[in-house]
């Protein structure tokens, strides 16, 4: 394993590298000077993107909570039908990557910092997109995994069964939605276990808000080092026949920011015939895995089941043990360009018994909790994909 892989991360980490931020501009230009110095003509392109998440959404919630109160003490039903109504759609199309008519309407455009660079053979009819994220989450109560690690020691079984990570939007919708149910058909039991969810989720939320940033060394340094090292070796013995297209957007973690910009800039131009995206996103669990789909609500597969299956062969002649079938309660990156009509794919990680990304979320997601073994085989099964490609 190259020593770059490491030495990025432990550079990067330090930094507090929240969306939109100097420190995540800083990672930017740091990350762009080390593909600079490998020889790659490398840029770091300032995008649009709008603020999201815990702050925002919050008053959503606590609008909820708050006219559910109301109504529980003999108030007003009206006001908590709506709030809760619009409450739980603006919540739902905001995690989502739908219109997201909430967010315009209470934050401004600000700026993040997309990294692209070009390898491979810039003649190339075909191209392989690379993407991973520099920016790092914020941390909070609700991602300790303690409740997940119990019920993994509870039932295995099930959790192997289990090809879905857990549906953590589904409770957050859920409250607002609740209380407008409760509210409309004047039962007292709905009004309350939405009003409680509510409150729940708003004091959840105001921890998140609170805007603590965690290193982020798995999510997602580790997709970064796996961009440098592709950078690394692709140089050292090239390839042809596949352009090579390496980004890694800012502003991932606000539920999608810099890979607007970038598929509207950038990929739109190229024929969704002969392009393939791939999202490197948390490869540093130690067990390798493939993403089929992803979505908070209902599940949507990626665009083009054969360029996954493509993915599966390359890592078994390769030799690398790679889980497939598996589909995210979450967003990534990846939702943008597969609805966009592009061939995608995302390669993350777990552990095998938990099936818990390590340290998601949290301080300890620092460079020695990584398992850079598994960072090895994310590079080691891209390389070969893109050579596969190219042949």
């Amino acid at each position: 394993m190259s020593a770059l892989l490491r030495e990025i991360v432990e550079e990067l980490a330090p930094l507090e590298r929240r969306a939109g931020s100097e420190a995540e501009r800083e990672a930017a230009d740091r990350l762009c000077a080390r593909l600079t110095a490998l020889g790659l003509a490398a840029r770091v392109e300032e995008v649009p993107f709008r603020d999201g998440y815990a702050r925002q959404l919050l008053p959503l919630g606590a609008a909820g909570a708050v006219t559910g109160l109301v109504a529980l003490a003999g108030g007003a039903r009206l006001p908590a039908v709506l709030a809760g109504t619009l409450g739980a759609g603006a919540i739902a199309d905001d995690a989502a990557n739908g219109r997201r008519h909430w967010r315009r309407l209470v934050t401004r455009p600000r700026t993040t910092s997309n990294v692209l660079a070009e390898t491979g053979d810039a003649d190339a009819e075909r191209t392989l997109v690379l993407l991973a994220h520099h920016d790092a989450a914020p941390t909070g109560r609700v991602f300790d995994p303690s409740l997940q690690r119990a019920l993994a020691r509870r039932f295995p079984e099930l959790v192997q069964r289990t090809n879905e990570s857990l549906p953590l939007w589904w409770p957050i919708i859920g409250g607002p939605a609740l209380v407008a149910l409760g509210a409309a058909t004047g039962r007292r039991g709905l009004l309350a276990a939405g009003t409680a969810l509510s409150l729940v989720n708003t004091a959840l939320g105001a921890d998140i808000a609170r805007d603590r940033i965690v290193p982020g060394a798995n999510d997602n340094l580790s997709g970064v080092a796996v961009l440098a090292g592709m950078a690394e070796r692709l140089l050292a013995r090239p390839v042809q026949g596949l352009r090579v297209l390496l980004c890694s957007c800012g502003a991932e973690e606000v539920l999608q920011g810099g890979i607007y910009a970038f598929v509207d800039t950038h990929l739109r131009r190229l024929d969704p015939a002969s392009t393939w995206v791939l999202n490197l996103d948390t490869v540093g669990s130690p067990q390798l895995v493939m993403l089929e789909g992803e979505g908070v609500l209902g599940i949507e597969d990626y665009t083009d089941p054969s360029f996954r299956d493509l993915i599966a062969a390359t890592a078994l002649d390769a030799g690398v043990p790679l889980i497939r079938g598996q589909r995210a309660r979450s967003s990534t990156d990846s939702v943008i360009p597969s609805r966009a009509g592009y061939a995608t794919a995302t390669l993350t990680s777990f552990e095998p018994d938990t099936k818990l990304l390590s340290n998601y979320h949290l301080p300890s997601d620092t460079p020695e909790n990584l398992d850079f073994g598994t960072v090895r085989e994310a590079l080691d099964v891209t390389e070969a994909l893109a050579r596969r490609l190219a042949a």
